[in-house]
């Protein structure tokens, strides 16, 4: 099928709801056209795209897209149509069902997302499946882990980027204490510490630990700490140090070696 002519700007949100559906009609989709509208328009465009193709043809656009569209490019494009807050609750929800649990998949979206965002994703989640995101943690998660993500999405941190250097260098020594200092760790110190401190904070604290235990605060994580629970401490971690930096990697990885993790490269690039 020959792709329609989609200017590279949109001209109207009524003439790409009228492209969108020329390229659904006849045999098969015109995958590349919608890919070609929908890649190029901004959230504010694609909500105006949707509300105008409902008034045209009496249909949910999305609806359409899941009947024309299938596999990986169905799911990129779905979640694509969503507004950022929306796409959190939806790829949470799926990483916390039983039947896909993805426990890592929901601690990057959770652990990577500022308080304000993860406040509105979380009403987002409890308005459209019915059931609040701290029961389903609770339900899936376990240990540490649960406790530092319920911890994470429960306290409202500060955004700005002031920092009390004196504090930032006695969570420091409070981090070694509980950590390499003695035998065990003492696990809730780093859960106060990092589910209530700000990434500006954080991202001090590193620096704090680095100068005065000639190494850094993320080798003490690895050292000390396992699993998912070591995975959301040095997903908070990273992020309030370098967020693009840290996608950047997950990116690499997800596309390292034989074969490419969808799911994550998916994830990652849509939202």
């Amino acid at each position: 099928m020959s792709t329609l002519s989609v200017p590279p700007t949109p001209i109207s949100p009524r003439e790409d709801a009228v492209c969108l559906h020329k390229a659904f009609k006849g045999f098969g989709c015109d995958t590349a056209t919608v890919v070609n509208i929908l890649a190029h328009r901004d959230a504010m465009q694609r909500s105006l795209i949707q509300q105008e193709y409902r008034v045209l043809y009496s249909e949910d656009l999305l609806h359409r897209l899941s009947k024309e569209l299938s596999g990986k490019l169905e799911n990129a494009v779905l979640l694509w149509m969503q507004d950022p807050a929306a796409r959190d609750a939806v790829v949470v929800r799926q990483a916390l069902q039983s039947d896909t649990l993805d426990l890592r998949a929901a601690t990057e979206v959770i652990c990577s997302r500022t308080p304000s965002q993860i406040q509105i994703f979380k009403q987002i989640y409890h308005s459209r499946f019915g059931s609040y995101l701290e029961h389903d943690l609770e339900r899936h998660a376990s240990g540490d882990h649960k406790k530092l993500l319920l911890a994470y999405v429960s306290i409202q941190r500060y955004e700005g980027f002031e920092v009390d250097r004196m504090a930032a260098e006695n969570d420091a020594k409070a981090l070694y204490k509980a950590g390499e200092k003695r035998l065990g760790t003492d696990e809730n110190t780093f859960i106060r510490i990092f589910s209530e401190r700000s990434r500006a904070h954080l991202a001090a604290v590193e620096a704090a630990y680095n100068s005065m235990y000639g190494h850094s605060l993320e080798k003490a994580i690895k050292k000390e700490t396992s699993g998912l629970f070591e995975y959301a401490l040095l997903t908070i971690l990273r992020c309030a140090e370098n967020p693009a930096k840290y996608f950047a990697k997950v990116l690499r990885k997800a596309m390292k070696g034989l074969g490419t993790d969808d799911t994550t490269l998916i994830r990652v690039i849509v939202t």
